[in-house]
């Protein structure tokens, strides 16, 4: 490991305190039981599933055809080790949402008229959900992310 950072350094996320090394350590919750409910009973109101990880947020233009534009207007905050990791690696907001899922690991794609019953299954078993942005025609693939105050073009 390189780095500012020993895994025993002490770091306040939101109310508590925790250590870099349990932030890297803290499992990861799964799907499974929220994938098995919504392919049972919510099977045709799903129009895709990405995992984010490995390719991080921009994942999705490898799966949508040419002529629609993803924006990601509302991601959930990111967790506090990736600002650490930021700021280690001294980079930028268009180089971490292309490697890392920025804590959004899975997006289901679909109508408007069901999201509400897709993110109350989510809810149910206590992982939060929220519509993310949305999918526009246009006239080449693209993905726009828009955070802090920055909107970042991929295509």
């Amino acid at each position: 490991y390189i780095g500012p950072h020993r895994i025993t350094d002490e770091i306040k996320d939101g109310e508590r305190t925790t250590t870099i090394g349990e932030l890297l350590l803290s499992p990861t919750r799964t799907f499974a039981p929220i994938m098995k409910e919504l392919l049972e009973n919510h099977f045709d109101a799903i129009n895709g599933l990405v995992h984010c990880s490995g390719g991080g947020q921009t994942k999705c233009l490898k799966f949508v055809p040419d002529n629609v534009r993803i924006v990601k207007d509302n991601l959930f905050e990111p967790p506090i080790i990736f600002k650490l990791i930021q700021e280690a690696s001294k980079s930028g907001d268009r180089e971490m949402y292309q490697v890392f899922n920025m804590g959004t690991r899975l997006e289901i794609y679909t109508n408007e008229k069901d999201v509400e019953s897709i993110i109350s299954v989510s809810k149910n078993f206590g992982v939060d959900a929220q519509v993310i942005g949305r999918v526009e025609e246009s006239e080449k693939k693209e993905l726009v992310i828009i955070t802090n105050d920055e909107s970042l073009l991929f295509t």
